[in-house]
């Protein structure tokens, strides 16, 4: 390597490294702004369960489910998994099921305006974002991972 190249190529390295170092805190914030969002929908729906019923029975047309029973879901599924995902416990199944949750909202409510349509695709690529790398070392997961190799380990 010439030395017009060595100060750049030491200079990426460093980059890396120390960008490697911000991962597990920058997966934690997603998974927080994530919480944050669909724990919110969640909370409100859980505010006024007529109205809930009444929306999913007249303006959101999930296919295949009973409108009672996709409110429940809908409900659960954004209290329950987006409280998974920000422990980081089962983050991926958290993220898939947020993921499948968000689509369906999608699918199934014709009122979304381009702008809300965005949003819904914003938070389904950050979802995709976790399910693909995972909630990271600042999660629950994390320890339960090595714990888990540990254990599988000693038994092979």
């Amino acid at each position: 390597m010439n030395a017009i190249a060595r100060p750049a190529v030491c200079a990426y390295r460093l980059l890396i490294r120390y960008t490697d170092l911000l991962q597990p805190l920058v997966l934690l914030l997603l998974r927080l702004w994530l919480l944050d969002v669909f724990f919110r929908s969640g909370l409100t729906k859980i505010d006024d369960w007529d109205i809930t019923l009444a929306l999913f029975t007249d303006e959101y047309h999930v296919p295949l489910l009973p409108p009672a029973v996709a409110a429940v879901m809908a409900t659960c599924g954004e209290l329950g998994l987006s409280s998974l995902l920000a422990l980081g416990l089962g983050g991926r199944f958290a993220a898939a099921g947020l993921f499948i949750l968000n689509a369906v909202a999608v699918i199934s409510y014709p009122g979304l305006t381009e702008a809300t349509r965005q949003f819904h695709y914003f938070w389904g690529a950050q979802l995709l974002v976790l399910l693909a790398f995972g909630p990271g070392l600042l999660s629950a997961d994390a320890p339960l991972k090595r714990w888990l190799t540990g254990r599988c380990a000693k038994t092979a």
